[in-house]
């Protein structure tokens, strides 16, 4: 693992007073979107079939700083879309970094050579660059020629500025273990400072359904991968070891939904990161509101293959915290890549899926009516 310490004894010190405090539930990370608008087209992206009234909308630094106020998690993701399209990013990401939360900020690459001047390099403060395995296979999977390139040059430039900087992956159906094991060691020789994995998540309106990957292909393309890097002691990761062992499907984990919320144009999502199946004003509304037991693999149709670590990474990690021996035989051994797997969540009970994404198109759309019709009434008329 290549955790900084001082993110290893914050997060630490948080989990400690949550139990400390008697709640069940709390936040780890933030997901903050203050746009979908992105400058890319990925075919595995959920987040950018929006009509141009809704990719343009925003959220202020005002309204993003409010947000990670309430939420209170130590850890700040930033994402989008492109966060780099928001004016108002360097001042979200100070305000992050003066509440001394870490922000980390996914982006694409494709603008950080002009943006980032804007940025000082901080203990707090991680670019985390958007990079989906070797030259060909993250150029297809942004549907873009050169865009690798760019992301391994604004990379090196971040580094020589002194800034911390990891990559995260995501891998989908077409995945090959040896090649993707191969792509690890190139950008280990890059120099990052860490990297994140995750499979991808089979989202409502993503164009491209058939290349997502199911539980099954999912644990045996990580064992795939992690057996071709001793149990994947040979890179530096940086997220839980018992997360990249439930990958290898040696872990039985429910998912934390809570764990990882998300803040985004309309609103607090509802139930997760991934799921957008109503949204509510408010934090402690998500936290209160949400029938929680209604979701999760077993429990609904739509997270029947997840195993994304924005369900998972922290399940993992209060694991870690209550079994820190699991947590250091995982990272002495290597995660196993051999034997049986660990037993599955049965989908016998499971809820049917529903379908959302035209009622929240709908409600956003009556929400900016709303707005504009508030502003002509506020505005004189002419005599």
């Amino acid at each position: 693992m290549s955790i900084p310490l001082r993110y290893i004894m914050s997060i630490g010190g948080y989990i400690l007073r949550q139990h400390l405090a008697g709640r069940k539930r709390y936040p780890l990370v933030l997901m903050l979107e203050p746009l979908f608008r992105c400058n890319l087209a990925c075919a595995g992206c959920g987040k950018i079939d929006y009509p141009d009234h809704i990719l343009d909308k925003r959220l202020s630094a005002e309204d993003c700083l409010a947000s990670v106020d309430e939420c209170g998690a130590p850890v700040v993701v930033i994402a989008g879309g492109e966060p780099l399209l928001h004016k108002e990013l360097p001042q979200i990401v100070e305000g992050i970094m003066a509440r001394k939360k870490f922000a980390i900020v996914c982006t694409n690459a494709l603008l950080l050579a002009k943006k980032i001047d804007q940025y000082k390099p901080s203990p707090y403060f991680t670019w985390s660059i958007h990079l989906d395995g070797d030259e060909e296979m993250h150029d297809r999977a942004v549907s873009q020629t050169g865009v690798y390139k760019r992301a391994v040059e604004a990379i090196k430039l971040a580094k020589s500025k002194g800034f911390r900087v990891t990559i995260n992956s995501t891998f989908f159906q077409d995945a090959d273990p040896a090649r993707v094991a191969d792509f690890f060691d190139e950008v280990k020789r890059i120099g990052i400072d860490g990297m994140t994995v995750s499979p991808g998540y089979a989202y409502e309106r993503a164009p491209n359904q058939a290349h997502f990957l199911n539980r099954a292909r999912t644990k045996e393309l990580f064992r795939g991968i992690l057996k071709r890097g001793r149990g994947g002691r040979d890179w530096a990761f940086v997220q839980s070891g018992l997360f990249l062992d439930f990958l290898a499907g040696n872990q039985s984990y429910h998912c934390t939904p809570w764990g990882n919320p998300a803040r985004t144009v309309f609103g607090w999502q509802r139930p997760c990161y991934l799921l957008g199946e109503g949204y509510v004003p408010t934090f402690k509304q998500l936290m209160d509101e949400t029938d929680w037991d209604s979701y999760g693999v077993g429990n609904y149709e739509k997270c029947a293959d997840c195993m994304v670590h924005c369900g998972f990474e922290a399940t993992a990690v209060k694991d870690a915290v209550a079994r820190p021996w699991k947590a250091a035989l995982v990272a002495l051994r290597g995660v196993k890549t051999e034997g049986d797997f660990a037993p599955d969540i049965s989908l016998e009970k499971q809820r049917p899926a529903q379908y959302v994404f035209d009622k929240n198109v709908a409600t956003l759309s009556e929400l900016r009516e709303a707005e504009a019709k508030e502003r002509a009434e506020k505005t004189p008329t002419a005599a």
